[in-house]
């Protein structure tokens, strides 16, 4: 029932791709470091997920973080950081710089990113999961986190109803095999894949509904509250929103994989 997600209005994307993670992956302490040094550093340090961190409706920060040096997006008028502006962070990434130089996955200079044209949809409302999960967790992000390559981001319309769909039971259920199985059982959610996912139109009216049941869920996952009732309450709203019998309910029933 419904569309394939490539004719929803939304937009499915990797995460970014450093080409050398040691130097622009830092932990909490590094990043208190080059503030003290330049306040004006936290321009540029942002805070980072991976797809190890993704749970189902929630993360765990690792107080990892990321030197955003992008490299600009010429056809929107934004130019690319320069390093000099950033004397701390600079005088870090020099240690480095051999291996900056070498890399394939760099922006006009070795300090900046590679170009990435979608820069700007990381700091929008945004649902994040990883590429590879046994669980099939995903996580709707408002706080502007940016991923690691192992972590897709998917930005549009009507993304409470959708990160409440790709974490029930009925989408567990029907489409888990729609993604390719790796060793130990683990799943490949690749966009090719997952734009084939055929999911039923919904409305403004509908997606806000789910917007309730979604913030109070995620905020009881943040104050280590037992959801179970919630998600039971998820899960019930799709198999009505699909119109399935209680055969079927019972059929599918609560697929709790975290």
């Amino acid at each position: 029932m419904g569309k394939p997600l490539k004719d929803w209005n939304i937009q499915i994307n990797y995460g970014i791709k450093t080409g050398f993670n040691d130097a622009f992956i830092i932990n909490g302490a590094k990043r208190q470091e080059l503030i003290s040094q330049d306040p004006k550093s936290a321009e540029i340090i942002r805070p980072i997920l991976r797809g190890r961190d993704i749970k189902r409706y929630s993360y765990e920060f690792a107080d990892l973080w990321l030197i955003n040096i992008h490299n600009g997006v010429k056809e929107k008028g934004i130019k690319p950081i320069d390093i000099n502006d950033y004397p701390a962070v600079r005088q870090h990434l020099d240690k480095f710089l051999p291996q900056l130089k070498k890399r394939q996955d760099k922006g006009d200079t070795p300090y900046n990113l590679r170009n990435c044209a979608y820069i700007e949809d990381f700091y929008k409302q945004k649902i994040i999961y990883p590429n590879m999960t046994k669980f099939l967790p995903f996580i709707l992000d408002n706080k502007g986190f940016l991923t690691n390559q192992k972590c897709f981001i998917m930005t549009g319309e009507f993304l409470y109803f959708l990160v409440a769909f790709f974490n029930s039971s009925l989408f567990k259920f029907c489409f888990r095999d729609n993604f390719p199985e790796l060793q130990g059982g683990t799943r490949e959610l690749s966009k090719i894949f997952f734009e084939k996912i055929p999911v039923i139109n919904v409305s403004e009216d509908i997606d806000f509904s789910f917007k309730k049941k979604v913030i109070e869920l995620e905020y009881n996952k943040s104050k280590g509250l037992n959801t179970k009732s919630i998600e039971l309450e998820i899960d019930e709203l799709i198999f009505d929103l699909y119109k399935l019998s209680q055969e079927e309910k019972n059929t599918i029933g609560f697929i709790e994989i975290q």
